[in-house]
C-alpha cells in the first residue's frame, strides 16, 4: 500500500526536483492571483464593489481549475474563516493549516508529489469586502449578507493574513516539463 503521509520540508532542505515543483507551485499561485485580481478589478470598475462578490463566489474556482490545467497542478484558496464552504483545503493541507502558517510551507507527499501552502495577505483594495464591518459600504454588506449567511471573513486590516493558496504538484510537473 502506498504511503499517504505528507511530510513538512524546510525550504533549505528541498531537493532539486522539489525546487522545480516549488517553482511551478509559485508560478501557479501567481497566475491565479493575477487572473483573480484582474477579474475583480474589471467587475469593480464596471459594476461596483458589490458585484465583485459574485466573482469570488462563483468564478474563482473556475479560474483555479483553469490555472491548474495550464500549470499541471491542483490549486485553490482556503482560510480559517471561510466565506465559501467550497474552499475547504485538501486533506494533506488540513494539519499544516491548523497552525495558521504566516510563511510559505512545503510538504513532500506520496509518490513524489509536492505541496505548497502560500499565505494570502490582504491588500488595501480587499478591505472593501473584508475590512472592519463598520467600514464596509452598505451595498457590499447587503450583498455579502445575501450570499454568505454566516460570513466571518470580515474585520481584517491591510497586511493581515486572510488565508492561503494551496498547490499540489505531481512528481513530473515542473516549470520546464509537465507529466
Amino acid at each position: 500500500m502506498a504511503s499517504t503521509v505528507w511530510t513538512p520540508v524546510p525550504e533549505a532542505a528541498l531537493t532539486q526536483p522539489q525546487i522545480g515543483q516549488k517553482a511551478n507551485a509559485l508560478a501557479a499561485r501567481d497566475a491565479l492571483f493575477e487572473r483573480l485580481m484582474a477579474r475583480l478589478t474589471a467587475v469593480v470598475q464596471a459594476d461596483g464593489p458589490a458585484a465583485a462578490i459574485a466573482v469570488c463566489q462563483t468564478e474563482a474556482a473556475a479560474l483555479a481549475e483553469s490555472v491548474g490545467r495550464e500549470k499541471g497542478v491542483r490549486i485553490g484558496r482556503t482560510s480559517d474563516k471561510l466565506r465559501n464552504a467550497l474552499n475547504q483545503p485538501p486533506d494533506w493541507a488540513v494539519s499544516p493549516l491548523a497552525n495558521r502558517p504566516s510563511e510559505p510551507a512545503f510538504l513532500a507527499g506520496p509518490d513524489g508529489r509536492f505541496g505548497a501552502i502560500l499565505p494570502i495577505r490582504l491588500k488595501a483594495q480587499c478591505l472593501t469586502c473584508h475590512g472592519p464591518t463598520e467600514s464596509i459600504p452598505i451595498p457590499v454588506s447587503e450583498a455579502l449578507a445575501s450570499r454568505y449567511l454566516q460570513d466571518r471573513a470580515v474585520g481584517y486590516a491591510e497586511g493581515d493574513l486572510r488565508g492561503w493558496f494551496w498547490v499540489e504538484v505531481a512528481k513530473e510537473s515542473t516549470e520546464t516539463g509537465r507529466k
